[in-house]
């Protein structure tokens, strides 16, 4: 396991990423993706899309895609979230081992999701999972003018948990966008490794394999 750069203490403040931290569905993201790329003639390879486009914002991938076709952009963005609501609204991506870390720390501190995903389809599954009775706040991708890396999804779920200090709250994050964004907005980051893998995120603060009650206990003290 590798180990943190440097220790993380003093939290007060837990904010999760979602897609591939707390749900595992990166596998089903990418595979929408590639059906939608060839559907309009072009390639994506599972390899591609996690070098390039995991942790990106649904905007970002369309326009890699389509350019700076608005309506077009539009249009990919809601098929794909039409397609990701088909296959996981009843939660079941979210694991009991994810459920219970969020739980233990939702008795202990304030906690928030900020999310690349569409607040259409990030409400289905946090109420079928339980995730929404446990979290203070919610940042969905479609909320903020600039996506992750960007800062602003966590700049803004600082504001609604209260304005705290970025530097009294962890994130936990999957792809080097989020680590990045995470960090942008000054907050302290743990990587989760298990979709992009430990070398991917060298970045954060400390690295995981995974979110588990064990690692935020430690956190929390």
């Amino acid at each position: 396991m590798p180990q943190p750069p440097h220790a993380i203490d003093f939290v007060r403040f837990v904010v999760f990423d979602f897609n591939g931290t707390l749900s595992d569905d990166e596998p089903i993201l990418c595979g929408i993706y590639r059906e939608l790329f060839a559907e309009r003639g072009r390639k994506l390879s599972e390899r591609d899309y996690y070098e390039e486009l995991a942790g990106l914002s649904d905007e970002a991938i369309a326009r890699a895609l389509l350019g700076d076709d608005d309506d077009a952009v539009e249009s990919f963005v809601a098929e794909r979230i039409r397609r990701y609501r088909e296959l996981v609204s009843d939660g079941s991506t979210i694991g009991a081992r994810e459920l219970a870390a969020v739980g233990y720390a939702a008795e202990r501190v304030p906690v928030a999701i900020v999310s690349g995903a569409a607040r259409a389809e990030l409400e289905p599954l946090l109420e079928a999972s339980g995730l929404g009775r446990l979290v203070r706040a919610v940042v969905a991708g479609d909320e903020v003018a600039h996506g992750k890396p960007h800062p602003e999804g966590y700049i803004e779920a600082l504001r609604l948990l209260g304005g705290p200090p970025p530097q009294t709250a962890v994130a936990f994050e999957d792809t080097e966008a989020g680590v990045a964004s995470a960090a942008s907005a000054g907050l302290r980051v743990v990587g989760v490794t298990r979709t992009l893998g430990a070398a991917r995120l060298a970045a954060a603060d400390e690295l995981v394999e995974r979110v588990d009650t064990t690692v935020v206990r430690r956190l929390l003290g």
